[in-house]
C-alpha cells in the first residue's frame, strides 16, 4: 500500500507529494524482513515514525527520510547471535592459553 500525501500551495499550482510505505513496505526497502523490521522495533534499536490515523485506522506510514534514517543505523546494530558466539570463541580460545 504505498500512500501519496499531497500537500497543497495556497495556489493549486505547487504540488508536494511525499510517498510513504506501510511497515511491511518499509522492511523490503531496507531488505529486511518484516519480523526482523519488528524485532528491532521492540527492541527499540530503531526510531520509528508517528502513529497516523488513515480511515479511522492508526498505522505508521514511513516516510523516505525515516528509512533512509533507518538505514544508517543499521549497520551499527549488532546481531546478538553473531557477537555471542564471537564472545564465547574468545573466552573458549584464553582458557586454552
Amino acid at each position: 500500500m504505498k500512500l501519496y500525501l499531497t500537500l497543497l500551495h495556497l495556489s493549486d499550482t505547487v504540488r508536494y507529494q511525499m510517498a510513504c510505505y506501510s511497515t511491511r513496505e518499509a522492511a523490503k526497502q531496507l531488505g529486511l524482513s518484516l519480523i526482523t523490521l519488528k524485532r528491532y522495533i521492540a527492541a527499540k534499536k530503531i526510531p520509528l515514525p508517528p502513529i497516523t490515523r488513515v480511515g479511522g485506522v492508526r498505522v505508521r506510514l514511513w516516510a523516505e527520510g525515516d528509512i533512509k534514517r533507518v538505514r544508517e543505523i543499521l549497520p551499527k546494530i549488532q546481531n546478538g547471535r553473531k557477537i555471542r558466539y564471537q564472545t564465547e570463541k574468545r573466552r573458549h580460545d584464553n582458557k586454552k592459553k
